[in-house]
């Protein structure tokens, strides 16, 4: 990897059913910080005010096929149909809408393995904000190709060689530029937490009582805003993080009541969700709210990612199916009350997607 110039340009721009994301860390990274919760309801509340007219307000639809399946009302929040195919782009406009004009003028420096970099590089664009972003050199084609054709810059690193963090901070110290961590911030975390705000507006408007709901996990940043969301209405409703197995560094912490990080050599094809370790500050909230955390294989994957497709006449990128995944392969508990499911994503590059479509079986053999 070689950093930019200070003063370089950033790339130039190229032209359902019924409505209703780092360093390599340690084994174990210690008891968190003691330190006010980082993250309130009216935190979430002003964000969807300055999110209004700016971030798509994404359909949440009642699976009947999955009601049938589950012998519960199953509700999907279909976040993939958010502005930029994930729902990175609230806590991203909610960051950056509130740079002054130097902020602004200096520019900001983002990592991330794709969904975080789109977000960043749309709302920059949006407000005239030079962006950067460190992205791993195998991100996702369509992942990196998007990111240019918003208009930022992107500076490639080595994954397994390299601290993403470190080169985006050298970055930004040499640029005066402003980081935004891709989930590690209060305001990015009030962004995501917006989406849980709708999924409690809509499924109460549908009639339903949210008992469970099943959130995709890396850093834990839309986990604890939509922890923060549904427990400020539904107290009782068990919030579950889902990770891909060899990614579950969020459900040991939860168990251990510290920052666990991921084991050494794990791999898996949900690129959205490979974080080292939970964000101090996203843990804070998470150990507080959430109930034990479930983890998926790539093959659940892969098989939630055809039935969406099938049934559901969705496409879902990996990361973005593996609640769906916990819920189709019975590694979600049964719970009472209604259950939401977040599609968190749908960045998926067209041959892998292809490659998994034809891949049998499909769910529909489980029937």
């Amino acid at each position: 990897m070689r950093l930019p110039d200070p003063a370089g340009a950033a790339d130039p721009m190229p032209g359902f059913g019924r409505p209703c994301p780092d360093d390599a860390a340690p084994e174990s990274l210690g008891p968190p910080a003691r330190r006010p919760t980082p993250l309130a309801i009216d935190d979430l509340r002003e964000a969807a005010e300055r999110l209004r007219g700016q971030a798509v307000r994404t359909p949440l639809i009642e699976a009947e096929a999955l009601s049938a399946r589950t012998g519960r009302r199953v509700f999907l929040k279909v976040e993939s149909l958010q502005r930029t195919g994930s729902f990175k782009f609230r806590g991203a406009w909610n960051r950056l809408s509130r740079l002054d004009r130097d902020q602004r003028r200096a520019g900001v420096v983002a990592w991330s393995s794709g969904n975080h970099a789109q977000g960043v590089a749309a709302a920059a664009r949006l407000l005239g904000v030079p962006a950067t972003v460190v992205m791993p050199a195998d991100a996702p084609a369509l992942k990196t190709r998007n990111t240019r054709a918003l208009g930022a810059e992107i500076v490639p690193y080595d994954r397994r060689r390299e601290s993403r963090e470190a080169i985006a901070r050298l970055i930004a110290e040499r640029r005066g530029a402003v980081l935004v961590p891709s989930f590690d911030d209060p305001l990015v975390m009030a962004g995501q937490g917006t989406v849980g705000l709708e999924i409690v507006s809509q499924v109460f408007a549908a009639g339903g009582e949210i008992g469970q709901a099943l959130v995709p996990c890396g850093g834990g940043g839309l986990a604890a805003g939509v922890a923060t969301a549904i427990h400020a209405a539904a107290p009782g409703a068990r919030i579950h993080p889902v990770e891909p197995a060899a990614f579950d560094d969020t459900a040991r912490s939860l168990v251990s009541g510290r920052r666990e990080s991921v084991r050494e050599g794990g791999v898996s094809i949900c690129d959205a969700l490979l974080a080292p370790a939970p964000g101090e500050l996203t843990f804070a909230v998470n150990r507080r709210l959430l109930s034990p955390g479930l983890s998926v294989d790539d093959e659940a994957v892969r098989a939630a990612m055809r039935f969406a497709f099938e049934t559901l006449k969705l496409a879902l990128e990996p990361g973005g199916a593996v609640a769906l995944a916990a819920l189709l392969s019975g590694a979600a508990p049964r719970s009472e009350g209604d259950v939401v499911v977040v599609l968190s994503g749908g960045n998926v590059d067209p041959p892998v997607f292809a490659e998994i479509l034809a891949a049998a079986p499909s769910l529909r053999a489980l029937a």
